[in-house]
């Protein structure tokens, strides 16, 4: 089982190394990490993007990109689509965000000629690593998904179960988040929350896999605060995922663990042929080589 964010390096390191494309490469961290991922033996990578502008990162940051495929692509929707198109050609492995807007890519994405698109929703999955806690904490969707009902909850819920199954967990803990535990039908969170719990119990998630829901934060991750409350579930205080009801809770809880609990991270966009790695442009170049790493592991994995 992994554990930590450096467990994910080193698993990349020790499987076949993987392609990414990197759409809009010219970013200074992207590109500081794609380097350093490739010097681990994680990664090649083909640079789609501006190339005048990604040599002028280069010599700023004191870079060699020698080695690497640079295909000149200004335009950033035609950059987006053809490091989408390596992809599902089978020339890359997986795809990355540079220097582009989200909504750019994922139009790329879901294109219906070149894109990796299936019949799933896509959903992000934040992987966090935080002191206070005992092994990986994936968090999802606090990223791309307002507020989802039942039917997007368990594509959201399934494709976060594929990623910790990357991570080689034999058994999956799932809270799904609300503010009781008790079923109330003036709170959609709880209803959802003991539906999929349900559908748990009925094999719908596939074997060795625990959803406990309706549950509240402090008892999905501390087996403290549940025997205090006298709350019993294999799930209390060992929570592998956190499905949260709306973007704002997932937003708030992940920004909450990395500027308060001093937690690293790495950030996934599952649901596609292919994992797609998005991070944040306020995060720096170590978070997005560990999101490299998780989407390369995710990658083989598939």
């Amino acid at each position: 089982m992994i554990k930590t964010l450096g467990d994910i390096v080193k698993t990349a390191q020790e499987q076949p190394k993987m392609k990414l494309a990197v759409a809009a490469a010219q970013d200074s961290d992207v590109l500081q990490a794609v380097v350093e991922a490739k010097a681990r033996g994680i990664v090649d990578a083909i640079l789609i993007g501006n190339e005048e502008e990604i040599r002028k990162r280069e010599t700023e940051n004191n870079l060699d990109l020698s080695t690497f495929t640079i295909i000149n692509i200004p335009d950033l929707m035609e950059s987006a689509l053809e490091a989408v198109k390596l992809v599902s050609t089978g020339e890359a492995d997986f795809v990355m965000k540079g220097l582009l807007d989200t909504a750019i890519l994922l139009k790329a994405v879901l294109d219906k000629e070149v894109g990796l698109r299936t019949e799933n929703l896509l959903s992000h999955v934040m992987v966090y690593e935080v002191p206070t806690y005992h092994k990986l904490l994936f968090l999802t969707d606090g990223g791309m998904n307002i507020a989802p009902s039942l039917e997007e909850k368990k594509s959201i819920l399934t494709n976060a179960i594929v990623a910790a199954r990357a991570m080689n967990n034999k058994e999956v803990k799932v809270a799904c988040l609300a503010a009781k535990e008790k079923v109330s039908d003036k709170m959609q969170a709880t209803i959802d929350g003991d539906k999929l719990k349900q559908l748990s119990g009925e094999g719908y998630f596939g074997e060795n896999v625990l959803v406990e829901g309706p549950i509240a934060f402090d008892l999905a991750i501390s087996k403290n605060a549940a025997e205090i409350k006298k709350f019993r579930s294999p799930v209390a205080g060992e929570t592998d995922i956190l499905l949260v009801p709306t973007i704002e809770v997932g937003n708030g809880i992940g920004k909450a663990l990395s500027y308060l609990a001093n937690a690293k991270s790495a950030g996934i966009i599952m649901g596609a042929k292919a994992p797609v790695v998005l991070v944040s442009r306020a995060d720096d170049a170590e978070t997005k080589l560990y999101s490299i790493a998780l989407g390369s592991v995710i990658a083989a994995a598939k």
